[in-house]
Parts: C-alpha cells; sequence; structure tokens
C-alpha cells in the first residue's frame, strides 16, 4: 500500500514539474496557486463532461445505477483517507487488502439489496398487470351486459 501511494505521489509530482516546465517555456509566469487554478479547473472539467456522457447514458437504465457509481466513487475516496489517517496517525496497518475488503462488503451488501429491489420491482409489476387484466375483464364484462340488456 505504502509503495502504491508513493507511486501514485511520484507520478503526480512528476506531472506538477512538467506542467511547471511548460508553462514557463510558453512564456507564463504562474504562481502555484494560480497554476493549481487552471490545472485542477481544466481537469475537473474534462471528467466533467466526460462524466456528463457516461451519467447521460447510464441514466437510461435508472437512477440507480448512478446512484451505485457515486456511493462507490466516495467509498473508494473514504477508505483511501481512512487507510492514510492509520498510517499517519499509527492507529493501525495501512494495508491494499483493508481497502479492497471494505469495498467488497458494500459490493456484497449492495448486491443484496439489488436482489430484493429486483424481486419488489417484479412483484409490482405482476401485481399491476395483474390489475389491468381484471379490469379490462371487468369493464368489458359490463359493456356486454348493457347491450344485451336492452
Amino acid at each position: 500500500m505504502k509503495e502504491t501511494l508513493l507511486f501514485i505521489v511520484e507520478l503526480i509530482n512528476d506531472f506538477h514539474d512538467n506542467i511547471i516546465h511548460l508553462v514557463e517555456m510558453a512564456g507564463f509566469q504562474l504562481t502555484d496557486k494560480q497554476l493549481h487554478f487552471w490545472i485542477i479547473g481544466i481537469f475537473g472539467m474534462v471528467i466533467f463532461f466526460i462524466t456528463h456522457v457516461v451519467f447521460k447514458y447510464i441514466a437510461k437504465f435508472g437512477i440507480l445505477c448512478i446512484s451505485f457509481i457515486y456511493t462507490m466513487t466516495v467509498l473508494v475516496v473514504i477508505v483511501f483517507a481512512i487507510e492514510i489517517q492509520q498510517k499517519i496517525t499509527n492507529r493501525g496497518n495501512m494495508e491494499f487488502e483493508d481497502i479492497v475488503q471494505g469495498l467488497w462488503g458494500f459490493l456484497a451488501l449492495f448486491f443484496a439489496f439489488l436482489s430484493i429491489y429486483i424481486v419488489y420491482k417484479g412483484a409490482v409489476k405482476i401485481m399491476e398487470k395483474t390489475r389491468s387484466q381484471k379490469g379490462r375483464k371487468g369493464k368489458s364484462g359490463s359493456r356486454m351486459s348493457r347491450y344485451h340488456s336492452s
């Protein structure tokens, strides 16, 4: 876990240094805060447009899919933060397996919920179909009796 975080930090630092070099080569004099404003702003907009297209497509399948993706994303951030906090405070072991097990816990409980949800939605659909068929039989029967009684 520690090695993975160090690798990610090294990639980010290299990216940061390369961006500073490119900005200086272009003749811009930006402070670190200005650089963060532009880079994170642009990076955020790219993520937003990609996310918007993907979520718009996924929304066709229902808001449940979007809720799952959002929850999973938040959980990934939280479990990484917990593991980093454990390393900083020395109150536990920082292990990648803890992250994996935590996320598996969410997935297991989510799929249990999803199974119940699917059964419930199926039962509701069957009941609605049964009601609409009974309603049509009752209405057509009353029309027929109206015509026959004349």
